[in-house]
């Protein structure tokens, strides 16, 4: 049997009437309205299910009381319909659980993808291509939209490093559990005695902050501007289009030229930035919760192994929760990718859920 205390649920139907009540009257300033407008949205959904809840619960009453009647025919009504009933609350019980666990303020938010060649040489490289066309397609089937920020292609092909935009709601929440190293295993072209070989890329996913989740400071910024490189159209080695931030009280240093505009590349360097930063901070406010997801789900450390793509057993293993799926195939097209991506999730809300004293 399912039991939330009915308290909370009042408070959070009470805290639902107020934030209605004051975006309604208007008054509210733009930061305050914004953040007013995103709990106001996430709270509909948890009133919603509360209001589910607490009908399915009604519905068992009224068959729990029937079964105290005196008409024979009515009592068999309702001992015929009570597992229904039962099960019916179990699931509105359930769905309101996984509600109430604690947010992450940026699943909703769409994401930063980072992909850089690990050990390996050519063929960590050629790996990292196939892991951002295997997020690229993901991302297609999903309807979100995928922008490469910035990119330094490997010699013969694939990635040494690839910088991405992947815009759409509740990406993070997907791909977050993405981040860590990821190993292959299999034979390169150019082995010619098909010995099979172990390489790495590593993946980062961190959630794309906007201007009210992370202040820049401009006088902590050093800013250069330089000719974009590389083989590509007229505008290479011409214009001073690529930019290059460096925010000095942290060291990070965002290098973007995709763009010939100099103020575009400007732009994203600045989103890229922002998202570095706004991780930085989530990763030191939430310690303690990065601690229990790592003895769960793990921590998205970018150095921790995550997952092997072994090719002659056509296999994929997620090493954090024992997953093994033989469809090699349709994980790197993005069709199945959903089915670690989804186990990751369920994982990481059971290990919530008990830590809530909820399971």
């Amino acid at each position: 049997m399912i039991v939330i205390p009915s308290d909370r649920l009042d408070a959070i139907l009470a805290r639902h009437e107020i934030v209605t009540a004051t975006l309604s009257a208007g008054e509210s300033e733009a930061e305050s309205f914004v953040q007013l407008s995103r709990e106001l949205a996430e709270l509909d959904d948890v009133v919603a299910a509360i209001r589910a809840f607490r009908a399915a619960e009604a519905d068992l009453e009224g068959v729990e009381a029937m079964l105290s009647e005196g008409d024979p025919e009515m009592r068999a009504l309702a001992f015929e319909e009570k597992p229904e009933a039962e099960a019916a609350r179990d699931a509105a019980g359930r769905a309101l659980q996984l509600l109430l666990l604690p947010k992450d303020a940026a699943d909703e938010k769409s994401a930063i993808l980072e992909v850089r060649a690990g050990t390996g040489g050519d063929e960590a490289a050629l790996f990292a291509g196939d892991l951002f066309r295997m997020y690229a397609r993901y991302a297609d089937l999903k309807g979100w939209r995928v922008e490469v920020v910035s990119e330094s292609p490997g010699t013969v092909g694939g990635y040494r490093e690839v910088v991405a935009e992947v815009k759409g709601r509740g990406v993070f929440a997907k791909l977050k559990f993405e981040s860590g190293a990821h190993r292959v295993q299999r034979v390169p072209e150019t082995e010619t005695q098909g010995r099979i070989h172990t390489s790495a890329a590593t993946v980062a996913v961190l959630p794309e902050a906007e201007e009210v989740d992370v202040q820049v400071n401009d006088a902590d910024l050093k800013i250069d501007t330089m000719r974009a490189q590389g083989a590509g159209g007229q505008h290479v080695n011409k214009t001073e289009s690529a930019i290059r931030i460096t925010h000095v009280p942290s060291g990070i240093v965002v290098f973007v030229q995709e763009e010939r505009s100099q103020h575009k590349n400007r732009a994203r360097a600045m989103a890229v930035l922002r998202a570095r930063l706004y991780e930085q901070e989530r990763t030191q406010k939430d310690a303690a919760r990065a601690a229990d997801r790592k003895s769960q789900v793990g921590s998205g450390d970018r150095s921790e192994r995550i997952r092997t793509y072994n090719f002659p057993q056509a296999r994929v293993t997620d090493h954090r929760i024992n997953l093994t799926l033989y469809k090699l195939e349709e994980v790197l097209a993005g069709t199945a990718l959903d089915e670690l991506v989804d186990a990751l999730s369920a994982e990481h809300q059971a290990a919530l859920l008990a830590a809530e004293g909820l399971a």
